[in-house]
């Protein structure tokens, strides 16, 4: 299925400011929210997919890559970035939003809305490909060091499950009270608990793997799948391949930057490919045939007599994928004539007869086939 536009979901536009996004976004969060909707499943779709399309938007670095790549930026196929986001990621990861719109007062007092919950950095990674790999896509393994969940305490920070008690600001609720006065009256408002994070919970005796942090330092493996046809400097998403978040949170995301690896022959202009290729004045003049390098292997083509220095010759879809699926591009041939700069006096005689017989004169509005026998006949002896 395709994806909608971002900016078309939240209906701002293009240019607009991230206060503009959040406010779009808190709007649609309300009417589609699941508490103003029970049993609504299409309801719940559009709640997710403002979140989706908020979760871009209002990340500077996603949104600078959806501008430029679009959906196919985002991530390699298969990668589960943003799509696969459940309710409980959302209030997980949006949930100040949800405390501002609600208060905590208008609809029920769900556990999922009282927790904060951490976040876990951003890791970036370059990745160098070859033409060969761009072409076709690939699947990279690179080693990252990062923060993963501690397999000690399984993320939780405590050394077992007896080490915590009550949160003595909180009382165990995982949530403060406060009430204000005001002209209109009192006023209560409720928020997470600063002191345990909304978990109601304190550890008594810490991890002595992670020290209570829930999460350790490790080298691991991760597998990224590049589609064909992207190019240097794009940057791919990995969703929740991150930094671990400390106990327990939401992992953050892998930013993988594409690098390319220069070709011996090819030059990448877009998804156009160009070869410098080079033959001498008798093969211009007569015609020959020549092997060009392509992505799939060699190919010959034909130089027909009389080719002029600086011709393109195009041969279709030899060149590279386009990212978004939008065709392939061409291989474009630079012909280039070779002139040497030390003859012989045999040569040199050879080339003063042709000048003086007045084959060098510039014809261009004729086609001498006598011109071309004369060369045949000079440069077979």
């Amino acid at each position: 299925m395709t994806k909608k536009d971002y900016y078309e979901i939240l209906g701002v536009p293009r240019n607009a400011s991230k206060e503009e996004i959040k406010k779009a976004y808190r709007k649609l969060a309300l009417k589609y929210h699941p508490d103003r909707n029970p049993g609504n499943k299409e309801a719940e779709e559009k709640f997710k997919e403002a979140a989706e399309a908020y979760e871009v938007l209002s990340d500077d670095e996603k949104r600078r890559i959806y501008d430029q790549y679009g959906h196919a930026g985002l991530g390699a196929p298969g990668s589960g970035f943003s799509g696969g986001m459940t309710i409980e990621d959302i209030f997980a990861s949006f949930g100040d939003i949800f405390e501002d719109a609600f208060g905590f007062s208008g609809f029920g007092t769900s556990s999922r809305r009282s927790r904060r919950v951490n976040k876990g950095t951003n890791l970036r990674v370059k990745v160098k490909l070859d033409l060969n790999e761009i072409a076709y896509g690939a699947e990279k393994k690179i080693k990252v060091r990062k923060y993963v969940t501690c397999p000690a305490c399984d993320g939780t920070g405590a050394a077992d499950s007896r080490s915590y008690s009550d949160c003595p600001t909180c009382r165990g609720t995982g949530h403060v009270t406060r009430i204000t006065s005001t002209f209109l009256g009192q006023m209560q408002t409720t928020s997470t608990c600063p002191s345990c994070g909304g978990e109601g919970k304190i550890i008594t005796r810490k991890c002595s793997s992670c020290y209570g942090e829930g999460v350790v330092e490790k080298e691991e493996i991760i597998s990224i799948n590049i589609p064909a046809g992207v190019s240097k400097g794009m940057q791919l998403t990995l969703s929740g391949k991150g930094n671990a978040a400390r106990r327990g949170g939401i992992p953050g995301d892998l930013y993988v930057l594409i690098e390319e690896e220069p070709h011996p022959e090819l030059i990448r202009e877009g998804n156009d490919l160009i070869y410098n290729l080079f033959i001498s004045i008798p093969d211009a003049i007569t015609g020959c045939y020549a092997e060009i390098p392509t992505i799939d292997g060699q190919v010959k083509i034909k130089i027909e007599p009389g080719t002029q220095p600086g011709k393109i010759l195009r041969l279709r879809g030899k060149g590279l994928p386009d990212v978004n699926g939008y065709g392939r591009g061409d291989l474009l041939v630079n012909v280039n004539v070779w002139i040497p700069k030390n003859l012989s006096r045999e040569d040199m005689k050879i080339v003063e007869k042709l000048k003086e017989s007045g084959a060098f004169t510039p014809r261009p509005d004729k086609d001498d086939k006598g011109f071309f026998e004369r060369m045949r006949s000079y440069f077979n002896k």
